[in-house]
């Protein structure tokens, strides 16, 4: 007899935590680890949880109303909300807090859609409010809205696909045959994995008035019938057609809201009704107060929330003599009274994320409701076909009733009653089964009569619905006349109004902010530091992180303006005065964060315009040289950035400001340089200009420093001085090549 072997035991250990367990460590190449363990998760997000489909739904939300519409609360009252939340983890399992949240949004009382899906009652918080929260679900209630039917109308009528549930108890449908784009309608945000989809929702009668255009004619101006997004939270859009026909034609792009409100001249306060649906009320408060404690909201006593149950209403208690309009211009400017909503069209189609502008989403979702029409008509059809199929049997038996009772009379066994039926006649075995299962009440010549006159009313509708299936021109045709039913039964008008604006920000409101003297400083990697000369006093070293250094300095006031030029071709207007004052030992503040600059953009040049009258000279690295007024870079407006700032044939190798004719030394990459006077440029007045050719490179070569000679360590100026250009310089000597170290700091 064979021993039994020991199990083995992992070796004991000092350790308290150790329980005898042996770990088994298991290399795996990490390009497996992504294939076999994340890509299926990254799959799972973008496909089955974040992004939207064509009908406007994410499965979370599609799987909600498909729970309720099947527990009656189409057309039933309304139940708690737990008791939806619970049914509809037959199809969503993920979790009750999940369920409810979503049930939550697409309420009517929560607000965040125009056209809501969910007819609430009890408290359901607020869009626009980050603090007031819903109440549980096992005390409020909600049914299906009435536009909902236009969703499930057709559900079962072969519109659409039926896939198993995650347990394969009972099937859902894999979209709603929704009969309006909803998927312009209904606001929608996801974020998957490397993806993300926001959308912004547009008013209903205008979508569909849209789409009925477009199935008419797919070049029309849609402009014509939906001109911008629509938001519940009401409120302006700031309007700029290029803005918003990049949104049109891309889905990518963004635009600015701006908050309405009114002035009550009894109280001296100014009332906020109508916010930016990007923000929330707790937010512009917040804001506020920040303001009001750092002193430069000096108009305004108190700024509180009064929203009850006649809706959103904020008050701004302003100080005697403060301008109303000017206030809340400065409100506008610097809280999110006006923000930004950033638009990103990116939904499913087929399975696959693809980002899409209006024009082609219209196009996507006129492609898909025909062929959920044709599938509707194509299945009635098929149902009055089977009908005519029957009453044509029973046709046949209409001159000779009494020979079918026969048959059936002298049939001996049940079994054979069909088919004698069917030899009898002539007649299939479908036509047989039914008139065999007439009543024997019913076996009297009206009642055949009356049922086989339904024939030539079922053969003309059997032919219509074959011509429509022939004839494109007749399913739209069917199509826009549902759109424009929809319309008018629910339809609503704007919310949000359309105020021009080019884009640009409003004209600021003068302030008082003190003026006195201060120095700038510019790190290498875009470092700002604003410094006053006190502090400059204090004889402490500049501060700059390990690989950063000096890179610009210059005197300026504490009221004026910042230009900064960037890599990207972008100029950059700031205030000075709304950088703190810093000490000489703080590294400063990012300037591409603060400024909001591009992603990889970089800082090459800033000066202070002052009044706009002297002269930018800008040096490519092709050798060319532009001589542009700082006045080509004054605004009007307050416009924070602006795009070509200078030509783009060549990247910029130096920039230099002149208020008087200088005397400048350009450097080339091969040691060269060459001197001459700016008057030799003549002044352009556009930005874009590709100036003129200064310095002559040779083949590889490029210039790479502009400064002015008496910056330069150039002795000997008559070797390199140019009586007119372009010219090529000469070859540096070793006394010339020397830099002066210049300690700025």
């Amino acid at each position: 007899m064979a021993k039994k072997k020991k199990p083995e035991t992992a070796p004991k250990s000092s350790n308290p935590n150790v329980l005898g367990l042996r770990a088994e460590v298991i290399e795996q190449p990490i390009v497996e680890t992504l294939e076999t363990n994340y890509m299926p998760y990254a799959m799972s997000v973008i496909v089955s949880r974040a992004l939207p489909e064509i009908d406007g739904f994410k499965p979370s939300q599609r799987k909600l109303l498909y729970t309720m519409y099947k527990m009656g609360l189409l057309s039933g009252g309304r139940t708690k909300s737990s008791n939806i939340v619970g049914q509809t983890m037959r199809l969503n399992p993920h979790g009750e807090g999940a369920i409810y949240d979503t049930l939550v949004r697409l309420s009517a009382g929560y607000e965040a859609l125009l056209t809501p899906f969910v007819d609430s009652k009890g408290n359901f918080g607020k869009v626009y409010s980050r603090d007031m929260a819903c109440a549980a679900a096992r005390y409020t209630e909600a049914k299906l809205s009435a536009i909902c039917a236009e969703f499930f109308r057709d559900i079962d009528r072969g519109t659409v696909d039926f896939a198993d549930n995650y347990d394969s108890t009972t099937t859902e449908p894999v979209l709603l045959p929704t009969a309006f784009p909803n998927i312009l309608v209904s606001a929608n945000m996801g974020i998957a994995v490397s993806m993300a989809s926001r959308i912004c929702g547009f008013n209903l009668a205008e979508v569909c008035r849209a789409a009925a255009a477009y199935l008419r004619d797919e070049n029309c101006d849609l402009f014509e019938y939906m001109p911008a997004p629509d938001f519940p939270t009401g409120g302006e859009i700031i309007y700029s057609r290029d803005e918003m026909a990049a949104i049109y034609e891309t889905g990518r792009g963004s635009f600015k809201a701006r908050a309405r409100w009114r002035y009550d001249k009894d109280e001296n306060i100014i009332e906020v009704t109508e916010i930016p649906y990007s923000t929330t009320a707790e937010a512009i408060i917040d804001k506020a107060a920040e303001l009001i404690r750092a002193g430069k909201l000096r108009e305004v006593s108190d700024m509180r929330d009064e929203t009850g149950l006649q809706g959103l209403k904020l008050a701004i208690d302003l100080k005697r003599g403060a301008d109303p309009g000017k206030t809340m211009a400065k409100l506008m400017r610097l809280t999110p009274l006006t923000d930004s909503f950033s638009c990103d069209f990116n939904i499913l189609i087929a399975g696959s994320p693809r980002v899409m502008g209006v024009r082609g989403i219209l196009s996507e979702w006129c492609a898909w409701r025909v062929e959920c029409v044709r599938r509707r008509v194509y299945g009635d059809m098929e149902k009055k076909s089977e009908k005519l199929h029957l009453l044509v049997g029973l046709g046949k038996i209409l001159l000779d009733i009494d020979r079918a009772i026969k048959i059936i009379r002298e049939t001996d066994e049940e079994r054979d009653v069909v088919p004698n039926l069917m030899i009898g006649f002539g007649i299939d075995e479908t036509q047989a089964d039914y008139i065999a299962d007439i009543k024997l009440r019913n076996i009297n010549r009206e009642y055949i009569i009356k049922r086989t006159e339904e024939t030539a009313s079922l053969e003309r509708d059997i032919a219509d619905l074959q011509d429509i299936l022939a004839k494109p021109a007749r399913v739209r045709g069917i199509i826009t006349r549902e759109l424009e039913e929809i319309a008018k039964k629910y339809g609503a008008p704007r919310k949000t109004g359309i105020v021009s604006g080019g884009g640009e920000e409003p004209d600021e409101p003068e302030d008082d902010a003190p003026d006195y003297p201060v120095n700038v400083f510019i790190s290498r990697e875009g470092y700002f530091k604003k410094i006053t000369p006190q502090s400059l006093r204090t004889g402490a070293e500049q501060k700059y992180k390990e690989s950063d250094g000096a890179f610009l300095s210059f005197e300026s006031s504490n009221k004026n303006e910042l230009l900064v030029f960037t890599d990207r071709r972008q100029c950059y207007k700031a205030r000075l005065r709304d950088f703190e004052d810093m000490k000489v030992s703080s590294l400063g503040v990012y300037l591409p964060s603060a400024l909001g600059m591009d992603d990889g953009e970089n800082v090459i040049y800033a000066l202070d315009p002052e009044d706009y009258s002297a002269t930018l000279l800008i040096f490519f690295e092709n050798g060319k040289a532009a001589r542009v007024p700082l006045s080509a870079y004054a605004t009007k407006t307050n416009r924070r950035r602006l795009t070509g700032a200078y030509g783009d044939k060549s990247d910029a190798a130096a920039m230099i400001v002149i208020r008087e004719e200088a005397e400048l030394a350009l450097y080339s990459s091969d040691g060269r340089a060459m001197v001459f006077s700016s008057a030799q440029l003549v002044p352009k007045t556009t930005r874009g200009t590709q100036g003129v050719q200064a310095l002559t490179l040779r083949r590889g070569t490029k210039l790479i420093r502009a400064a002015l000679l008496s910056e330069t360590a150039i002795q000997n100026r008559a070797r390199y001085a140019a009586r007119s250009i372009p010219a090529a310089g000469a070859k540096l000597t070793d006394g010339d090549a020397e830099e002066r170290r210049l300690n700025l700091f």
